[in-house]
């Protein structure tokens, strides 16, 4: 760090950065603080800038402009304005500090987005795999307030072209919205960019129902297949109704084989509510094959790894090609469960209790189910009105 005469011959001629170092600083001896850096890859030519200490006595490096484009009357010039400046109490860089200061959306979603849902939302995994799959790449470096709203729109767009589920695309931009409400409420940020970017209105409640042929052909695979954890897992959803994390998580404590009801807790049921289920002859079956009891605390158990299981999809996609059914979600042995009480004539009240339904508006999607039970009642009357007609065409005329 030499201290030299800096003069205009000086920086047409002198600037250069001896070898072996990649930079040096040319300091003034006329005015403190100026100095030039030269960088190796660029000999012949340099950047003012003036060295000072803030408030809290930290040194700091405010750019000036460089030689190739400002001469060193206005650096000087420049330099002088910017020293009484901070005389006076100003920083030159305080805007940029505090630019700096705003955390990454990766370290706020790591430090402080995870660890409060952690503890407060089931479907925290879930956040975390779609952060970790398409939001970090494309925001996890940037600053909170460096992230706008025509980017996260762009960024909607592209997962749609990208061939994804309308819904799926949707639970991107709900995690962001969520994400940055929680910024602007722990004052790290001023305002939510997600703000009025609008969600894909696509009708998402697509129901794959079963015909008896299609039925069956899952059944045998479900049956036969090598993957017999995986399969017991399918039938048991399909005998129970439940969705698939209630399955997943579920522990022989919660099973009352003599009653024949399981009951899930509230922290592994979507309402919130202890819910009991009741285990029909199919469901029974299964438990009566499992070797988990007495020996797990979870009915199914990944054998591999002695752990319950978190994913069987890469399985069902197996299993659902098998059977030729290749747009059978896991899912959709939920509504298929539900349409086999209702088309044997049992009442939508009856489905709600048993499915957990809080709200009864969600079991009425069903009601289209029972068009075969009320064509039966309707038909009820007509065998009366025919026996009727028969009596009356055996009378004497």
């Amino acid at each position: 760090m030499p201290i030299v005469k800096l003069t205009p011959s000086f920086i047409s001629n002198e600037l250069q950065c001896p070898n072996p170092k990649k930079r040096i600083e040319y300091c003034d001896d006329e005015l403190p603080g100026l100095y030039v850096e030269v960088r190796s890859t660029r000999q012949g030519q340099g950047t003012y800038y003036l060295r000072y200490k803030d408030s809290s006595g930290k040194t700091c490096h405010q750019k000036i402009g460089r030689t190739v484009q400002m001469s060193l009357t206005d650096a000087r010039k420049q330099v002088k304005a910017l020293k009484a400046e901070i005389a006076l109490g100003a920083d030159p860089r305080a805007e940029d500090k505090a630019r700096k200061a705003i955390l990454t959306f990766k370290e706020f979603f790591d430090k402080h987005y995870l660890p409060y849902v952690a503890v407060r939302k089931r479907s925290w995994k879930r956040d975390e795999e779609l952060y970790r799959l398409r939001i970090k790449d494309k925001f996890g470096n940037l600053r909170l307030n460096q992230i706008s709203r025509q980017q996260i729109m762009g960024f909607h767009t592209e997962l749609k072209d990208e061939g994804l589920a309308a819904s799926t695309c949707n639970h991107h931009i709900k995690l962001l919205r969520h994400a940055f409400n929680l910024a602007v409420e722990w004052e790290l940020l001023d305002k939510n960019p997600v703000t009025r970017v609008s969600l894909f209105n696509e009708d998402n409640k697509v129901e794959h129902y079963l015909d008896e042929d299609e039925l069956d052909r899952l059944l045998t695979i479900l049956r036969t297949d090598s993957n017999r954890t995986v399969c017991r897992i399918a039938i048991y959803l399909l005998s129970t109704g439940a969705r698939l994390n209630e399955v997943l998580q579920a522990k022989w404590s919660q099973v009352d084989l003599k009653n024949r009801v399981w009951r899930i807790p509230a922290s592994n049921s979507k309402s919130k509510r202890v819910r009991a289920v009741p285990l029909n002859d199919s469901a029974i079956a299964i438990l009566s094959e499992l070797d988990t009891k007495d020996k797990f605390d979870y009915l199914f158990i990944n054998h591999q790894s002695e752990e319950p299981y978190t994913t069987i999809h890469k399985v069902w996609m197996r299993i659902r090609k098998a059977a030729k059914l290749p747009h059978l979600r896991i899912h959709d042995l939920r509504h298929q469960y539900a349409s086999f009480p209702v088309n044997s004539g049992r009442s939508l009240y009856e489905v709600q209790q048993i499915l957990g339904h809080s709200d009864p508006s969600v079991t009425t999607r069903y009601a289209h189910l029972s068009t075969k039970s009320l064509h039966d009642a309707a038909n009820s009357a007509s065998v009366l009105i025919s026996q009727s007609s028969a009596r009356g065409n055996a009378l004497p005329g």
